[in-house]
């Protein structure tokens, strides 16, 4: 007799299992709220039930990994200009192409229902990201995307964040006493530090001040436990305020998370090459991917874990998906972007560390016969997700007894 397999609720404690209960009880609130929630809080289980015997011929390219409708948005990169991109790469690796596509389009299937959308704009969505990424990928040139270049939604988004400056930014994130700032622990965003944390981070700031050409910006002024994201809530993260170029003003905001590994790689032996760690993983994916990478990117180590590290901006924020219905159309030439974004980073990895070549991504897009499989293997995906997260609430009827 074969042996009964893990429920889902099972599953689901054992990938998060560890993670810090105050943010972990967050997590679960949100993967409450609607089944699009709960797909972005369970990429494991995506992976998990993904059959790796799917679309045997498709070429391998450097992955997102989690790539679903708020897996793009705005950014700062390290030339200062702001982009709309790919922005989560957590799950970055090297898998077939059509692995982001079929996440992708499940986030189309499970996200639509979720905000209301009749069958019919959903199949519009649908066509307009393949068409949008198959006909850029045949193009076989990587454009990428700034106020210049922009159009519609994402222009109009881009065009709003002129408008937002560093001192506001601060200035909703943290209190202003006697000309010194501190973050402000609103349970939303912030958290207060844990014993040993303040001193741990402060150890880190001064080794990586030393490697930089200008230390005295890294000093600390404060820091806490960050609340961000949604499939990586719960595990160390840290929002670091540090001295930049003088405070109060000039001050910068730090992000800092731990990095544990792929979900993707977790459920399926693909071949990958030797990172030094799993930060290098995804710094070195997010380089190979994006036009720009955002700006102080890098790969730390502390206390013998992989993290990585980048400044916080003003200039990030993404699409409004819930408010869809009153620009169809311009949702829809905006979700076509996307399907250009995740060719266009396709093809600038092309061929770097055993990624397809650019020719072989070329005939991809071009052969589109692979487009009808992966609709259905979509739909199978999203009504997984959605039977899941109704096992899900009959398990959590009550948030607060979870994490306890």
């Amino acid at each position: 007799m074969k042996p009964t397999p893990p429920s889902v609720v099972a599953r689901i404690e054992a990938f998060n299992a560890g993670r810090d209960p105050v943010r972990l009880h967050l997590k679960y609130e949100a993967m409450r709220r609607d089944a699009f929630s709960f797909l972005r809080g369970t990429c494991h289980l995506f992976y998990e039930d993904l059959d790796p015997g799917l679309f045997p011929d498709a070429p391998l390219v450097w992955c997102c990994g989690d790539l679903h409708l708020q897996n793009f948005g705005t950014y700062r990169g390290d030339n200062r200009l702001t982009y709309f991109d790919l922005n989560d790469f957590d799950e970055a690796c090297l898998a077939p192409a059509t692995w982001d596509l079929v996440r992708f389009l499940a986030s189309i299937l499970v996200g639509g229902r979720t905000l209301g959308m009749n069958g019919k704009v959903i199949r519009k969505l649908e066509t307009a990201f393949l068409d949008g990424y198959a006909t850029a990928l045949s193009g076989g040139k990587a454009l990428w995307l700034e106020r210049a270049t922009s159009q519609g939604q994402i222009r109009t988004l881009l065009a709003r964040l002129k408008r937002r400056t560093q001192k506001k930014f601060l200035a909703a994130r943290t209190t202003l006493a006697k000309g010194r700032r501190k973050l402000h622990l609103d349970g939303t965003r912030a958290l207060a530090l844990q014993p040993g944390e303040r001193e741990m981070l402060t150890a880190f700031l001064k080794r990586f001040a030393r490697t930089h050409k200008h230390p005295e910006r890294f000093q600390l002024v404060d820091a806490a436990r960050r609340i961000a994201g949604n499939g990586s809530l719960g595990l160390p993260r840290f929002a670091l305020l540090v001295e930049g170029y003088g405070s109060p003003h000039g001050n910068f905001l730090l992000d800092l998370k731990v990095e544990t590994g792929s979900a993707v790689l977790r459920s399926h032996a693909l071949p990958q090459p030797g990172w030094g760690s799993e930060a290098e993983r995804v710094t070195h994916i997010q380089r190979h991917v994006q036009a720009i990478p955002p700006a102080l990117l890098a790969p730390v180590e502390i206390d013998g874990r992989s993290w990585v590290l980048r400044e916080l901006m003003p200039t990030e924020d993404r699409l409004e998906i819930s408010k869809w219905a009153d620009d169809v159309e311009g949702f829809t030439a905006a979700v076509r972007t996307l399907g250009e974004v995740v060719a266009w980073g396709n093809l600038r990895a092309a061929g770097r560390r055993g990624a397809a070549l650019p020719d072989d991504l070329m005939r991809f897009g071009t052969d589109r016969d692979w487009a009808i499989p992966l609709l259905q293997a979509a739909r199978d995906a999203a009504r997984r997700t959605e039977e899941h997260w109704h096992e899900f609430l009959a398990w959590s009827p009550n948030v607060a007894k979870i994490t306890k």
